[in-house]
């Protein structure tokens, strides 16, 4: 019988705009006290959001259940300029933790406005990062692709100049064909450049492609509302390599890792390490001389600065 391998996806984990947005809530609380009001999960992660809310901290949908005078901050995912106006015009202190390259779509969506352009904004209808975004659109230039069935159904004048933006949480990979759809259709298009989309999901993505060359069954672990997570299963499938994700750990059936030989883990963006490191120590459990394999991270040195007041209220500590 051969020696079982465990191999970790060189990229996993938190990314630099998660690992920003907690530090946004952690130093919220410490500063302001509980409660804490986030509007929407602050990251799509079960774990990271019964840890807060077990400190205090109150996730809502609606700014109508932030008391008068209270902090609220919004989620990673990006806010539409409507709901910050309901904020301001109520005098809640308003603690953004959006990440940065949601803003850079948010300001690209906002130059395209201001020539005129139609905006295609491929994304998944519902998902929360695809709501602020299209809040920063006139909506008579908004257009929301989800698949190339989509683009059958623009209506769109070809004479016209349209601009392409994405979900963050989708990649290269996953917008390819309905871009290379668009450009046929519509020969004035501004597709942008591969720096637009979010390296983060595109890494996660590259890594699970990697392991798919080496395993023969990757689990994923990440919520089931966590888009780029969902999109890391499909990947290992589009590779031929059986996948499955998980929320926690626990819910991994050890059935399968007697069923392969070869195994590989990943996980979403919005995931805390630790999670990780305890399906890694059950398979350890399960056979103690399994080979464990991982390579560095191409993301260990990437950072994202604080918000100003998020980043001041550091310093005062």
């Amino acid at each position: 019988m051969p020696i079982k391998e465990l191999r970790l996806a060189h990229t996993q984990g938190f990314c630099a705009g998660v690992v920003n947005a907690i530090d946004v809530v952690e130093l919220c609380i410490k500063k302001f006290g509980v409660p804490l009001y986030v509007r929407h999960a602050i990251v799509h992660n079960t774990s990271v959001i019964k840890d807060f809310e077990s400190r205090g901290v109150v996730f809502i949908e609606s700014l109508s259940d932030v008391p008068d005078d209270h902090v609220v901050v919004f989620s990673a995912h990006g806010t539409s300029p409507d709901v910050y106006q309901v904020a301001k015009d109520r005098g809640l202190t308003i603690i953004d933790a959006t990440c940065p390259l949601v803003t850079k779509v948010h300001r690209q969506a906002k130059r395209y406005c201001e020539r005129g352009t139609h905006i295609v904004l491929i994304g998944h209808r519902g998902h929360q990062e695809l709501i602020g975004t299209a809040g920063h659109i006139n909506p008579e230039l908004l257009h929301i692709v989800e698949d190339e069935r989509d683009v059958e159904a623009l209506s769109i004048s070809p004479e016209v100049e349209i601009g392409i933006l994405t979900q963050t949480t989708l990649s290269v990979d996953d917008t390819a064909h309905i871009i290379k759809k668009l450009q046929a259709k519509f020969p004035n298009i501004i597709t942008g450049g591969k720096e637009d989309i979010c390296y983060a999901t595109q890494n996660r993505q590259d890594a699970v492609k990697e392991l798919a060359t080496q395993c023969d069954f990757i689990v994923v672990i990440g919520s089931a509302n966590s888009s780029n997570s969902n999109r890391l299963v499909e990947t290992a499938k589009q590779q031929g390599v059986g996948s499955l994700i998980v929320d926690l750990p626990e819910d991994v059936d050890p059935a399968i890792f007697d069923a392969y030989d070869r195994i590989g883990i990943t996980s979403g963006a919005s995931v805390p390490y630790y999670l990780i490191q305890r399906l890694v120590d059950k398979v350890k459990a399960q056979y103690p001389n399994i080979q464990i394999h991982q390579d560095d991270s191409v993301e260990k040195d990437i950072l994202f600065p604080l918000p100003k007041e998020v980043a001041d209220m550091r310093n005062a500590q």
